[in-house]
Protein backbone atom coordinates (compact mmCIF):
# COMPACT_ATOMS: atom_id res chain seq x y z
CA UNK A 1 0.00 0.00 0.00
CA UNK A 2 2.78 2.38 0.96
CA UNK A 3 4.64 1.52 -2.23
CA UNK A 4 1.55 2.24 -4.34
CA UNK A 5 1.01 5.59 -2.60
CA UNK A 6 4.65 6.53 -3.16
CA UNK A 7 4.38 5.61 -6.82
CA UNK A 8 1.27 7.80 -7.15
CA UNK A 9 2.98 10.79 -5.55
CA UNK A 10 6.07 10.43 -7.73
CA UNK A 11 4.22 10.02 -11.03
CA UNK A 12 0.93 11.87 -10.84
CA UNK A 13 1.61 14.91 -8.66
CA UNK A 14 4.60 16.18 -10.68
CA UNK A 15 2.38 16.00 -13.75
CA UNK A 16 -0.27 18.08 -12.03
CA UNK A 17 2.28 20.66 -10.95
CA UNK A 18 3.73 20.75 -14.46
CA UNK A 19 0.25 21.35 -15.90
CA UNK A 20 -0.15 24.42 -13.70
CA UNK A 21 3.10 25.99 -14.90
CA UNK A 22 2.94 28.61 -17.66
CA UNK A 23 3.42 27.02 -21.05
CA UNK A 24 4.55 28.68 -24.27
CA UNK A 25 1.72 28.87 -26.82
CA UNK A 26 3.11 28.42 -30.31
CA UNK A 27 0.12 29.92 -32.10
CA UNK A 28 0.10 33.06 -29.97
CA UNK A 29 3.87 33.39 -30.30
CA UNK A 30 3.71 33.10 -34.10
CA UNK A 31 1.01 35.77 -34.31
CA UNK A 32 2.83 38.26 -32.06
CA UNK A 33 6.06 37.69 -34.02
CA UNK A 34 4.10 38.67 -37.14
CA UNK A 35 2.38 41.60 -35.43
CA UNK A 36 5.72 42.92 -34.18
CA UNK A 37 7.09 42.99 -37.72
CA UNK A 38 3.92 44.76 -38.90
CA UNK A 39 4.21 47.50 -36.27
CA UNK A 40 7.86 48.17 -37.12
CA UNK A 41 6.79 48.19 -40.79
CA UNK A 42 4.45 51.07 -39.87
CA UNK A 43 7.43 53.27 -39.00
CA UNK A 44 9.99 51.91 -41.44
CA UNK A 45 9.08 52.43 -44.19
CA UNK A 46 5.38 53.32 -43.70
CA UNK A 47 5.49 56.53 -41.66
CA UNK A 48 8.79 57.59 -43.26
CA UNK A 49 7.24 57.47 -46.74
CA UNK A 50 3.91 58.96 -45.60
CA UNK A 51 5.61 61.96 -43.98
CA UNK A 52 8.37 62.12 -46.60
CA UNK A 53 5.90 62.67 -49.41
CA UNK A 54 4.04 65.38 -47.48
CA UNK A 55 7.01 67.74 -47.10
CA UNK A 56 8.71 69.76 -49.81
CA UNK A 57 11.32 68.00 -51.94
CA UNK A 58 14.20 69.83 -50.26
CA UNK A 59 13.30 68.20 -46.93
CA UNK A 60 12.36 64.65 -47.88
CA UNK A 61 15.62 63.04 -46.76
CA UNK A 62 15.53 64.89 -43.43
CA UNK A 63 12.20 63.21 -42.65
CA UNK A 64 13.47 59.76 -43.66
CA UNK A 65 16.63 60.31 -41.62
CA UNK A 66 14.69 61.40 -38.55
CA UNK A 67 12.45 58.32 -38.72
CA UNK A 68 15.42 55.98 -39.02
CA UNK A 69 17.44 57.71 -36.29
CA UNK A 70 14.51 57.81 -33.87
CA UNK A 71 13.86 54.11 -34.48
CA UNK A 72 17.46 53.32 -33.54
CA UNK A 73 17.63 55.63 -30.50
CA UNK A 74 14.27 54.50 -29.13
CA UNK A 75 15.17 50.83 -29.51
CA UNK A 76 18.37 51.19 -27.48
CA UNK A 77 16.71 53.26 -24.76
CA UNK A 78 13.91 50.70 -24.52
CA UNK A 79 16.51 47.97 -24.05
CA UNK A 80 18.57 49.87 -21.48
CA UNK A 81 15.81 51.12 -19.17
CA UNK A 82 12.56 51.98 -20.96
CA UNK A 83 11.03 48.51 -20.80
CA UNK A 84 11.97 48.11 -17.15
CA UNK A 85 10.50 51.46 -16.12
CA UNK A 86 7.29 50.82 -18.08
CA UNK A 87 6.54 47.18 -17.27
CA UNK A 88 7.93 46.35 -13.85
CA UNK A 89 5.96 46.69 -10.64
CA UNK A 90 7.49 49.87 -9.18
CA UNK A 91 4.68 52.09 -7.97
CA UNK A 92 1.50 53.61 -9.39
CA UNK A 93 3.44 56.16 -11.46
CA UNK A 94 6.62 54.46 -12.68
CA UNK A 95 8.24 51.04 -12.75
CA UNK A 96 11.60 50.11 -11.24
CA UNK A 97 15.06 49.16 -12.50
CA UNK A 98 14.78 45.41 -11.92
CA UNK A 99 14.87 44.64 -15.65
CA UNK A 100 17.47 47.15 -16.79
CA UNK A 101 19.23 45.68 -19.83
CA UNK A 102 16.63 42.88 -19.58
CA UNK A 103 18.28 41.54 -16.44
CA UNK A 104 17.16 38.01 -15.66
CA UNK A 105 15.43 37.48 -19.01
CA UNK A 106 16.33 34.37 -20.98
CA UNK A 107 14.94 32.84 -24.15
CA UNK A 108 12.70 30.66 -21.98
CA UNK A 109 11.27 33.48 -19.83
CA UNK A 110 7.56 33.92 -20.49
CA UNK A 111 5.18 36.84 -20.35
CA UNK A 112 1.82 35.13 -20.18
CA UNK A 113 2.14 32.38 -22.78
CA UNK A 114 4.59 34.11 -25.16
CA UNK A 115 8.33 34.72 -24.67
CA UNK A 116 8.97 37.85 -22.63
CA UNK A 117 11.63 38.82 -25.16
CA UNK A 118 8.86 38.92 -27.77
CA UNK A 119 6.54 40.96 -25.55
CA UNK A 120 9.41 43.38 -24.93
CA UNK A 121 10.12 43.61 -28.66
CA UNK A 122 6.44 44.12 -29.52
CA UNK A 123 6.25 46.98 -27.04
CA UNK A 124 9.53 48.36 -28.39
CA UNK A 125 7.90 48.91 -31.78
CA UNK A 126 5.28 51.10 -30.07
CA UNK A 127 8.08 53.03 -28.36
CA UNK A 128 9.63 53.53 -31.81
CA UNK A 129 6.60 54.89 -33.65
CA UNK A 130 5.32 57.26 -30.95
CA UNK A 131 8.20 59.78 -30.94
CA UNK A 132 8.47 59.33 -34.72
CA UNK A 133 4.89 60.57 -35.08
CA UNK A 134 5.82 63.82 -33.35
CA UNK A 135 8.26 64.94 -36.04
CA UNK A 136 5.28 65.85 -38.23
CA UNK A 137 4.62 68.78 -35.89
CA UNK A 138 8.01 70.43 -36.44
CA UNK A 139 8.90 69.07 -39.90
CA UNK A 140 11.15 71.19 -42.13
CA UNK A 141 12.56 73.41 -39.38
CA UNK A 142 14.01 71.58 -36.36
CA UNK A 143 17.76 71.03 -36.02
CA UNK A 144 18.71 67.34 -36.27
CA UNK A 145 20.68 67.35 -32.99
CA UNK A 146 17.66 68.83 -31.23
CA UNK A 147 15.40 66.16 -32.77
CA UNK A 148 17.59 63.40 -31.33
CA UNK A 149 17.89 64.96 -27.88
CA UNK A 150 14.20 65.74 -27.66
CA UNK A 151 13.06 62.31 -28.90
CA UNK A 152 15.32 60.46 -26.45
CA UNK A 153 14.35 62.56 -23.45
CA UNK A 154 10.65 62.59 -24.37
CA UNK A 155 10.56 58.81 -24.64
CA UNK A 156 11.88 58.42 -21.09
CA UNK A 157 9.94 61.16 -19.30
CA UNK A 158 6.62 61.13 -21.17
CA UNK A 159 6.06 57.90 -23.09
CA UNK A 160 7.48 55.51 -20.49
CA UNK A 161 5.53 56.86 -17.48
CA UNK A 162 2.23 57.04 -19.39
CA UNK A 163 2.78 53.49 -20.65
CA UNK A 164 3.23 52.36 -17.04
CA UNK A 165 0.07 54.19 -15.96
CA UNK A 166 -2.05 52.46 -18.60
CA UNK A 167 -0.43 49.11 -19.46
CA UNK A 168 2.17 48.49 -16.76
CA UNK A 169 -0.12 48.22 -13.75
CA UNK A 170 -0.15 51.93 -12.90
CA UNK A 171 -2.89 54.14 -11.53
CA UNK A 172 -4.93 54.51 -14.74
CA UNK A 173 -4.93 50.74 -15.15
CA UNK A 174 -6.19 50.40 -11.58
CA UNK A 175 -8.98 52.88 -12.34
CA UNK A 176 -10.13 50.68 -15.21
CA UNK A 177 -9.16 52.88 -18.19
CA UNK A 178 -9.92 51.32 -21.56
CA UNK A 179 -7.02 51.78 -23.98
CA UNK A 180 -6.61 48.63 -26.00
CA UNK A 181 -3.76 49.62 -28.33
CA UNK A 182 -2.63 53.16 -27.57
CA UNK A 183 -5.20 55.94 -27.90
CA UNK A 184 -3.84 57.48 -24.71
CA UNK A 185 -0.36 55.97 -24.68
CA UNK A 186 0.51 56.66 -28.33
CA UNK A 187 -1.86 59.06 -30.07
CA UNK A 188 -2.74 61.58 -27.37
CA UNK A 189 0.85 61.85 -26.15
CA UNK A 190 2.28 62.20 -29.69
CA UNK A 191 -0.44 64.60 -30.83
CA UNK A 192 -0.14 66.91 -27.83
CA UNK A 193 3.66 66.87 -28.00
CA UNK A 194 3.55 67.78 -31.71
CA UNK A 195 1.21 70.69 -31.02
CA UNK A 196 3.42 72.04 -28.23
CA UNK A 197 6.53 71.66 -30.38
CA UNK A 198 4.88 73.47 -33.28
CA UNK A 199 3.96 76.38 -30.99
CA UNK A 200 7.39 76.58 -29.33
CA UNK A 201 9.33 76.47 -32.61
CA UNK A 202 6.97 78.76 -34.48
CA UNK A 203 5.72 78.42 -38.06
CA UNK A 204 7.79 77.67 -41.14
CA UNK A 205 8.96 80.68 -43.13
CA UNK A 206 6.04 81.90 -45.22
CA UNK A 207 3.29 80.09 -43.29
CA UNK A 208 0.32 80.54 -43.73
CA UNK A 209 0.54 82.81 -46.78
CA UNK A 210 2.87 80.65 -48.87
CA UNK A 211 1.44 77.37 -50.15
CA UNK A 212 3.48 74.34 -49.06
CA UNK A 213 1.87 71.38 -50.85
CA UNK A 214 3.17 67.80 -50.60
CA UNK A 215 5.98 67.21 -53.06
CA UNK A 216 5.20 63.55 -53.82
CA UNK A 217 1.69 62.23 -53.25
CA UNK A 218 2.63 58.87 -54.76
CA UNK A 219 5.08 58.41 -51.89
CA UNK A 220 2.48 59.56 -49.35
CA UNK A 221 -0.24 57.21 -50.62
CA UNK A 222 2.24 54.32 -50.65
CA UNK A 223 3.22 55.06 -47.05
CA UNK A 224 -0.45 55.38 -46.08
CA UNK A 225 -1.16 51.94 -47.51
CA UNK A 226 1.66 50.51 -45.42
CA UNK A 227 0.23 52.17 -42.32
CA UNK A 228 -3.20 50.67 -43.01
CA UNK A 229 -1.76 47.17 -43.32
CA UNK A 230 0.64 47.61 -40.42
CA UNK A 231 -2.17 48.79 -38.15
CA UNK A 232 -3.58 45.25 -38.16
CA UNK A 233 -0.48 44.29 -36.15
CA UNK A 234 -0.75 47.42 -34.02
CA UNK A 235 -4.33 46.75 -32.89
CA UNK A 236 -4.69 43.03 -33.54
CA UNK A 237 -1.37 42.27 -31.90
CA UNK A 238 -2.42 44.10 -28.73
CA UNK A 239 -4.67 41.13 -27.95
CA UNK A 240 -1.38 39.27 -27.30
CA UNK A 241 -2.87 36.12 -28.73
CA UNK A 242 -4.24 34.48 -31.86
CA UNK A 243 -7.85 34.63 -30.76
CA UNK A 244 -11.24 36.29 -31.15
CA UNK A 245 -10.05 39.52 -29.55
CA UNK A 246 -7.35 39.86 -32.20
CA UNK A 247 -9.65 39.09 -35.12
CA UNK A 248 -12.36 41.47 -33.90
CA UNK A 249 -9.76 44.19 -33.28
CA UNK A 250 -8.55 43.81 -36.87
CA UNK A 251 -12.11 43.86 -38.24
CA UNK A 252 -13.14 47.03 -36.43
CA UNK A 253 -9.83 48.66 -37.34
CA UNK A 254 -10.54 48.10 -41.02
CA UNK A 255 -14.12 49.32 -40.77
CA UNK A 256 -13.15 52.53 -38.99
CA UNK A 257 -10.30 53.35 -41.37
CA UNK A 258 -12.43 52.74 -44.46
CA UNK A 259 -15.22 54.90 -43.05
CA UNK A 260 -12.83 57.70 -42.08
CA UNK A 261 -11.31 57.74 -45.58
CA UNK A 262 -14.71 57.97 -47.29
CA UNK A 263 -16.12 60.59 -44.92
CA UNK A 264 -13.10 62.89 -45.28
CA UNK A 265 -13.14 62.43 -49.05
CA UNK A 266 -16.84 63.32 -49.35
CA UNK A 267 -16.48 66.35 -47.07
CA UNK A 268 -13.71 67.69 -49.32
CA UNK A 269 -15.73 66.86 -52.42
CA UNK A 270 -18.67 68.86 -51.10
CA UNK A 271 -16.60 71.74 -49.69
CA UNK A 272 -13.94 72.18 -52.38
CA UNK A 273 -15.57 70.63 -55.45
CA UNK A 274 -13.16 67.70 -55.88
CA UNK A 275 -12.05 64.76 -53.73
CA UNK A 276 -8.31 64.53 -53.09
CA UNK A 277 -5.97 61.63 -52.50
CA UNK A 278 -4.48 63.59 -49.59
CA UNK A 279 -7.91 63.88 -48.00
CA UNK A 280 -8.68 60.19 -48.43
CA UNK A 281 -5.44 58.99 -46.83
CA UNK A 282 -5.65 61.58 -44.04
CA UNK A 283 -9.19 60.43 -43.25
CA UNK A 284 -7.98 56.86 -43.25
CA UNK A 285 -5.26 57.66 -40.70
CA UNK A 286 -7.81 59.56 -38.60
CA UNK A 287 -10.05 56.49 -38.61
CA UNK A 288 -7.13 54.27 -37.62
CA UNK A 289 -5.99 56.52 -34.77
CA UNK A 290 -9.51 56.96 -33.42
CA UNK A 291 -10.38 53.26 -33.33
CA UNK A 292 -7.07 52.33 -31.68
CA UNK A 293 -8.09 52.69 -28.00
CA UNK A 294 -11.47 51.07 -28.70
CA UNK A 295 -10.38 48.26 -31.01
CA UNK A 296 -10.52 45.47 -28.43
CA UNK A 297 -13.75 46.63 -26.82
CA UNK A 298 -16.19 47.63 -29.60
CA UNK A 299 -18.02 45.75 -32.31
CA UNK A 300 -18.46 46.52 -36.02
CA UNK A 301 -21.42 48.85 -35.45
CA UNK A 302 -19.49 50.91 -32.93
CA UNK A 303 -16.49 51.00 -35.28
CA UNK A 304 -18.67 52.41 -38.05
CA UNK A 305 -19.81 55.28 -35.81
CA UNK A 306 -16.27 55.87 -34.56
CA UNK A 307 -14.89 56.04 -38.11
CA UNK A 308 -17.68 58.39 -39.17
CA UNK A 309 -16.98 60.65 -36.18
CA UNK A 310 -13.24 60.55 -36.86
CA UNK A 311 -13.69 61.73 -40.46
CA UNK A 312 -15.86 64.68 -39.42
CA UNK A 313 -14.21 65.78 -36.17
CA UNK A 314 -10.60 65.43 -37.33
CA UNK A 315 -11.37 67.28 -40.58
CA UNK A 316 -12.87 70.19 -38.63
CA UNK A 317 -9.94 70.15 -36.19
CA UNK A 318 -7.42 70.27 -39.04
CA UNK A 319 -9.11 73.29 -40.61
CA UNK A 320 -9.43 75.06 -37.25
CA UNK A 321 -5.80 74.53 -36.19
CA UNK A 322 -4.35 75.79 -39.47
CA UNK A 323 -6.85 78.38 -40.70
CA UNK A 324 -8.21 79.88 -37.46
CA UNK A 325 -5.46 79.39 -34.86
CA UNK A 326 -2.76 79.54 -37.57
CA UNK A 327 -0.58 76.98 -35.78
CA UNK A 328 1.87 75.33 -38.15
CA UNK A 329 1.52 71.71 -37.09
CA UNK A 330 3.18 70.87 -40.38
CA UNK A 331 1.73 67.42 -41.05
CA UNK A 332 -1.43 67.68 -38.89
CA UNK A 333 -0.27 65.41 -36.09
CA UNK A 334 -2.47 66.92 -33.38
CA UNK A 335 -5.76 67.26 -35.30
CA UNK A 336 -5.43 63.73 -36.73
CA UNK A 337 -3.66 61.69 -34.03
CA UNK A 338 -4.24 63.82 -30.95
CA UNK A 339 -7.89 64.66 -31.58
CA UNK A 340 -8.48 61.16 -32.92
CA UNK A 341 -6.95 59.61 -29.81
CA UNK A 342 -9.06 61.82 -27.54
CA UNK A 343 -12.24 61.09 -29.48
CA UNK A 344 -11.67 57.33 -29.58
CA UNK A 345 -10.74 57.15 -25.90
CA UNK A 346 -13.99 58.86 -24.95
CA UNK A 347 -16.18 56.98 -27.41
CA UNK A 348 -15.04 53.60 -26.14
CA UNK A 349 -16.78 54.60 -22.89
CA UNK A 350 -20.05 54.36 -24.83
CA UNK A 351 -19.60 51.68 -27.48
CA UNK A 352 -17.88 49.16 -25.22
CA UNK A 353 -21.27 48.62 -23.59
CA UNK A 354 -22.83 45.22 -24.21
CA UNK A 355 -26.34 46.69 -24.14
CA UNK A 356 -26.52 48.67 -27.40
CA UNK A 357 -27.96 46.10 -29.76
CA UNK A 358 -26.16 46.06 -33.09
CA UNK A 359 -23.80 48.75 -31.78
CA UNK A 360 -22.78 46.71 -28.71
CA UNK A 361 -19.20 46.04 -27.73
CA UNK A 362 -17.37 43.63 -25.45
CA UNK A 363 -16.52 45.80 -22.46
CA UNK A 364 -18.71 46.63 -19.51
CA UNK A 365 -22.08 44.91 -19.06
CA UNK A 366 -25.25 46.54 -17.83
CA UNK A 367 -25.67 45.91 -14.12
CA UNK A 368 -28.71 48.04 -13.29
CA UNK A 369 -28.66 51.00 -15.64
CA UNK A 370 -26.76 51.17 -18.93
CA UNK A 371 -26.59 54.98 -18.73
CA UNK A 372 -25.08 54.73 -15.27
CA UNK A 373 -22.56 52.17 -16.52
CA UNK A 374 -21.58 54.43 -19.40
CA UNK A 375 -21.30 57.41 -17.11
CA UNK A 376 -18.90 55.60 -14.82
CA UNK A 377 -16.69 54.44 -17.66
CA UNK A 378 -16.79 57.83 -19.38
CA UNK A 379 -15.62 59.44 -16.15
CA UNK A 380 -12.58 57.15 -16.06
CA UNK A 381 -11.87 57.77 -19.75
CA UNK A 382 -12.20 61.54 -19.29
CA UNK A 383 -9.78 61.56 -16.35
CA UNK A 384 -7.26 59.57 -18.39
CA UNK A 385 -7.54 61.98 -21.33
CA UNK A 386 -7.26 65.19 -19.27
CA UNK A 387 -4.35 64.02 -17.13
CA UNK A 388 -2.43 62.71 -20.14
CA UNK A 389 -2.93 65.95 -22.08
CA UNK A 390 -1.81 68.08 -19.14
CA UNK A 391 1.20 65.94 -18.25
CA UNK A 392 2.37 65.62 -21.86
CA UNK A 393 1.95 69.34 -22.61
CA UNK A 394 3.80 70.53 -19.52
CA UNK A 395 6.69 68.07 -19.72
CA UNK A 396 7.10 68.53 -23.49
CA UNK A 397 7.26 72.32 -23.09
CA UNK A 398 9.84 72.06 -20.28
CA UNK A 399 11.92 69.58 -22.28
CA UNK A 400 12.04 71.84 -25.33
CA UNK A 401 13.06 74.83 -23.24
CA UNK A 402 15.78 72.84 -21.47
CA UNK A 403 17.17 71.41 -24.70
CA UNK A 404 17.14 74.93 -26.13
CA UNK A 405 19.68 75.90 -23.44
CA UNK A 406 22.19 73.44 -24.90
CA UNK A 407 21.53 73.62 -28.62
CA UNK A 408 19.49 75.69 -31.03
CA UNK A 409 16.11 74.07 -31.56
CA UNK A 410 15.55 75.56 -34.95
CA UNK A 411 17.73 75.79 -38.04
CA UNK A 412 18.67 79.24 -39.28
CA UNK A 413 16.53 81.03 -41.84
CA UNK A 414 19.16 80.42 -44.50
CA UNK A 415 19.27 76.69 -43.72
CA UNK A 416 15.48 76.48 -43.80
CA UNK A 417 15.32 78.17 -47.19
CA UNK A 418 18.07 75.91 -48.54
CA UNK A 419 16.31 72.83 -47.18
CA UNK A 420 17.30 70.45 -44.41
CA UNK A 421 18.47 67.73 -46.81
CA UNK A 422 21.43 69.82 -47.85
CA UNK A 423 21.97 72.02 -44.80
CA UNK A 424 21.73 69.19 -42.22
CA UNK A 425 22.85 66.10 -44.14
CA UNK A 426 24.67 67.33 -47.26
CA UNK A 427 22.48 65.12 -49.44
CA UNK A 428 19.62 65.50 -51.86
CA UNK A 429 16.52 63.40 -52.21
CA UNK A 430 16.50 63.88 -55.98
CA UNK A 431 19.48 64.45 -58.25
CA UNK A 432 17.77 65.70 -61.38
Amino acid sequence: MTKLLLTFVMTVLPGLAFAEEAQLNGSNTAWILTATALVLFMTLPGLALFYGGLVRSKNVLSILMQCFAIAAVSSLLWLIMGYSLAFTEGNAFIGDFSKVMLSGMTKDTLSGDIPESLFMLFQMTFAVITPALIIGGFAERMRFSAVLLFSAAWLLVVYVPVTHWVWGGGWLSDMGLYDFAGGVVVHITAGVAALVAAIVLGPRKGFPKVAMPPHNMTMTVTGAGMLWVGWFGFNGGSALGANGDASMAMLVTHISSATGALVWMFIEWKKFGKPSALGAVTGMVAGLGTITPASGFVGPGGALVIGLSAGIVCFVATQYIKRVLKIDDSLDVFPVHGVGGILGTLMVGVFASTELGVFSGFGFANVDDVVLSMGGQLKVQFIGVVVTIAYTAIVTYVLLKLIGLFTELRVSEEEEVEGLDTSSHEEKGYNL
